[in-house]
């Protein structure tokens, strides 16, 4: 209770002190406009600008920012995860409020709200809320680690799981845990965890009677749940019962690689495991990108792809465009739009020449394609060719960057043996013009690396990682190296 009643009167100050953060920064980012209007003060400026209009609006936008900060589960307990994810969390809150007062700028036509403004709002505010949280932080895994803000854990089961989770909470200290036993039955893994210093407390049979004489905060459940479904559901109904935090080791099926996240669906809660690229605020501000950088690009190279469309027409027969069927998000069908570089008939002549073939795996690459026509060997080693894709990407079929899609005969050439499945993680993201691929050796790279290069994006994707392959996809594209 004791407990409790310092988080809730933690996260009251925190709220307060947030509200004053916010305040301060939108105060700071002013300054430059109180030296325009030549307001001698700050008090001056308040008198020549702000109306009651203002005043109402500038709480209806702290009240919309403290809901920004809401979202990101600022206010919540932070006692498990790292201050790096709550700095990141924050900037993302942050960037938010930004927007929203863009936004809210736009509708009521605040002229002294310039994008000078919301960056000198969002530095301040941002600096300010991630620094503070530092401290605090600081401050709280300190007194933790000498026996303060202590939190009673234990944890039912005694597997190997449960004796790794419990390492890990005695390898840091300044989370504020003491573990003062597990629930369990006698079995032969007893042992080793006599052997790390710690006991059975109570059996599973009496554990209720446990929980409702001793000291415990938090239990962690690490049984299988598989086999263990009926008892699981009975210690979840004492902890409810009895107040108590319960805590499930979410890595139920052992996967190698995922991120796991909770939901909910009404009164349906659900544990959500990731393996390929979570859906959220940076998703959304890749598509965005997408859209718009395409739709920039199409225009601004308008002339290049006229001319281009033009010079295929002027030296072979056929159609400017070559569309194909390509498998994309999740495995689905969509055509791609590429400038022709090779006969009518290229497709058909494929089985002719598939002895030449000179990268490993299902796809088929060769330097000097005698499909290709007299305009189409320099569409090629000048990426030209690919510049249609915008219109791809315009329409959601595509990303600017991600793993290249595979021609439908490739995909089906995929190797099943003994039911792995990793190479086709790939697909659980948009395909891109340009990926890691790409920009590390393109056509020269063998299959397997390929796949491995497509892989590693899945699994580290962020904003920052696109726009560094988008910067190198430039010097990789004038070199020419490895197109085919």
């Amino acid at each position: 209770m004791i407990s409790t009643m310092k988080g809730q009167v933690l996260s009251g100050a925190t709220k307060i002190i947030d509200l004053i953060l916010l305040m301060a920064a939108f105060a700071v980012a002013t300054l430059p406009e109180i030296q325009a209007t030549g307001a001698s003060s700050f008090a001056q400026f308040l008198q020549l600008r702000i109306k009651l209009v203002d005043f109402v609006l500038f709480f209806v936008l702290l009240s919309l920012w403290h809901g920004c900060f809401g979202i990101f589960g600022l206010y919540g307990s932070k006692r498990l995860s790292s201050r790096r994810s709550e700095a990141v969390d924050v900037v993302k809150a942050t960037t938010l409020c930004a927007v929203v007062l863009s936004l809210t700028s736009f509708l009521f036509q605040f002229s002294w709200v310039t994008p000078e403004f919301v960056l000198a709002f969002w530095i301040c505010v941002t600096f300010g809320v991630v620094s503070t949280r530092i401290a605090v932080r600081t401050w709280q895994r300190r007194r933790r680690s000498h026996g303060r803000d202590m939190r009673n854990m234990l944890i039912v089961g005694s597997n190997d799981r449960a004796i790794a989770f419990a390492k890990r909470i005695k390898s840091k200290p300044e989370l504020g845990y003491r573990i003062i036993g597990f629930a369990d039955v006698e079995w032969a893994g007893t042992a080793e965890l006599q052997a790390n210093g710690w006991s059975l407390v109570s059996n599973l049979d009496d554990l209720r009677t446990f929980l409702r004489r001793s000291v415990v905060d938090e239990v962690v459940l690490t049984v299988p749940l598989r086999s263990f479904h009926d008892f699981a559901s009975k210690v979840a109904e004492m902890c409810e019962q009895q107040g108590i935090v319960l805590r499930v080791l979410s890595d139920l099926f052992n996967l190698k690689h995922k991120r796991s996240n909770a939901e909910e669906l009404e009164d349906s809660p659900l544990i959500t495991h990731h393996g390929g690229i979570e859906e959220g605020w940076p998703t959304v501000i890749k598509r965005s990108l997408d859209f718009s950088l395409s739709l920039l690009a199409i225009i601004a190279l308008s002339p290049f792809l006229l001319l281009a469309a033009i010079l295929i027409k002027l030296t072979s027969s056929g159609p400017v465009f070559f569309v194909q069927k390509r498998i994309g998000l999740n495995k689905r069908i969509f055509n791609i739009y590429k400038f022709r570089t090779m006969v009518v008939n290229a497709e058909a002549r494929l089985q002719e020449i598939e002895h030449l073939n000179e990268v490993s795996g299902p796809v088929f690459k060769i330097k000097d394609d005698p499909r290709l026509t007299p305009i189409g060997k320099f569409l090629r080693k000048t990426s030209i060719d690919e510049l249609p894709q915008l219109f791809n990407v315009v329409r959601g079929d595509m990303s600017l960057v991600g793993p290249r899609p595979l021609q439908m005969r490739d995909y089906e050439l995929f190797t099943d043996e003994d039911g792995e499945d990793w190479q086709r993680c790939r697909f659980s993201t948009r395909p891109g013009i340009t990926c890691l691929w790409q920009v590390n050796g393109r056509s020269s790279l063998p299959f397997q690396k390929w796949m491995e290069l497509d892989l590693q994006y899945v699994r580290n994707w962020s904003l920052w990682l696109d726009l560094q392959i988008l910067v190198k996809t430039i010097p990789a594209v004038l070199r020419g190296v490895g197109a085919a």
